[in-house]
């Protein structure tokens, strides 16, 4: 499905389908720690029911099922989708997946304790989705939304790698990325308080091969270039990587959470 959103990528069209077997195989790429600081706040545990919204190919519910909770994923895409449910099957998950955009999902009112957006929140139409949210939430559940990216001013593949990016995307908004706190916009604060937020470092560990894959599967490159345009792109990051990375090396990135209570 082909998305267009002027606050993104100077309104160039993307469309996750187009990218999802590699997103599927390289963007599951969260370290324990990402993890563990939100169970560290009783978040996504046993007992508690958990909507994630732009699920992609399910990473968090997948990589939190262990710790007990029934988890719900919603995604716009269809492929995303599919990937979801072919990892879960293969992991002997039951996890329910469907396909919906996020401010057309629709769950009787106090459905669940939390709902997650994890890498995903910048998309929403907030102003629609957030009384959506609210009703949907038990009177004392939390409001989850997480980013992780890497810092291209810190970390000399992660930056060339970026600018390989922008030659081909020039107007990629995913570009240029600093520590900050998570962007919550205004119209959240109507409908929910926060209650706690995180900054923290990361290192995460890839090979050549990953790396490549997780760079094509971003929204700049995979989701969005021609096919003449991706192929130019694939040989150029591949010459940078054989011409100045080693075998493995860790990428510096930063995550962010915030903890958002329900006001309703």
């Amino acid at each position: 499905m082909e998305i267009s959103d002027s606050r993104i990528d100077g309104g160039k069209p993307f469309d996750w389908g187009k990218t999802s077997g590699e997103y599927a195989k390289y963007r599951d790429i969260y370290p324990e720690a990402f993890y563990q600081k939100i169970t560290d706040r009783k978040l996504c545990i046993n007992g508690q029911n958990v909507l994630d919204l732009g699920t992609g190919t399910g990473v968090l519910p997948r990589n939190m099922y262990k710790y007990g909770a029934h988890w719900t994923g919603t995604d716009i895409s269809p492929e995303q989708i599919a990937q979801a449910k072919r990892m879960a099957e293969a992991g002997h998950m039951q996890i329910d997946f469907m396909t919906v955009a996020a401010e057309e999902t629709d769950f009787p009112a106090e459905s669940f304790d939390v709902i997650t957006a994890c890498q995903c929140f910048w998309y929403f139409d907030h102003a629609r989705l957030m009384p959506k949210l609210a009703q949907m939430l038990k009177p004392e559940g939390k409001l989850l939304i997480m980013n992780m990216a890497w810092l291209p001013f810190e970390d000399p593949i992660a930056g060339k790698s970026e600018e390989i990016v922008l030659k081909y995307s020039p107007k990629w908004t995913g570009a240029g990325e600093t520590r900050h706190p998570v962007r919550i916009p205004h119209v959240v604060f109507d409908y929910f308080d926060l209650e706690d937020h995180e900054e923290y470092d990361l290192m995460v560990s890839f090979t050549k091969e990953s790396w490549h894959g997780r760079m094509k599967a971003c929204r700049g490159v995979g989701a969005s270039l021609s096919e003449k345009e991706l192929n130019e792109w694939d040989i150029e990051h591949r010459q940078f990587l054989d011409d100045n990375a080693p075998d493995r090396f860790d990428v510096l990135h930063y995550a962010a959470l915030a903890v958002l209570g329900n006001k309703l």
